[in-house]
């Protein structure tokens, strides 16, 4: 199974790919979409969906797991930080990849086990869970660190799936 995890922003867009064999995670790429911080709304929304788009095009990934938005004290980041969200959310929708959305608290439990970790201990468990020579980029990281949450998550509703049997 291919999953592409999303870190989605404004200004950066983070992506991560993995691929899971069983309880087995391997990395397949991850990197970032930048958009000029001058650039309007609009023109960077549409650079985001198109990166997504022929990343989506380039790996054929199964799954898209994408961060949901946090509660930020500044409205207007929040809701500039949503729409970063909505165009990655319609690039996986439009590929028709079945896209699934993980709070941050459940990202952190996924990759470290403890739900209030830090960004560093974050960064670490993902360079070691997919056996990274560095650790990577940081949006890149937290995004293959969605990734991972997806995979996590989708072990634990198929084994919930099989007592309920």
């Amino acid at each position: 199974m291919r999953i592409l995890g999303i870190d989605p922003g404004t200004g950066i867009t983070g992506f991560g790919i993995i691929d899971t064999e069983g309880n087995r995670l391997r990395h397949v790429d991850n990197g970032i979409i930048k958009t000029r911080s001058t650039a309007p709304l609009a023109e960077r929304l549409q650079l985001i969906y198109r990166g997504l788009q022929q990343i989506i095009a380039d790996y054929q990934p199964d799954y898209m797991s994408v961060e949901q938005v946090f509660l930020a004290r500044n409205p207007r980041a929040a809701l500039t930080l949503g729409h970063a969200r909505g165009a990655a959310l319609l690039a996986g929708v439009n590929a028709t990849l079945d896209v699934f959305e993980y709070s941050a608290l459940q990202v952190k439990s996924a990759v470290v086990g403890y739900g209030h970790a830090d960004k560093q201990q974050v960064q670490q468990m993902v360079k070691t869970l997919l056996n990274l020579p560095e650790i990577a980029q940081e949006d890149a990281s937290d995004a293959l660190a969605v990734a991972i949450c997806h995979a996590n998550s989708r072990t634990v509703n198929h084994i919930k799936s099989l007592k309920g049997r």
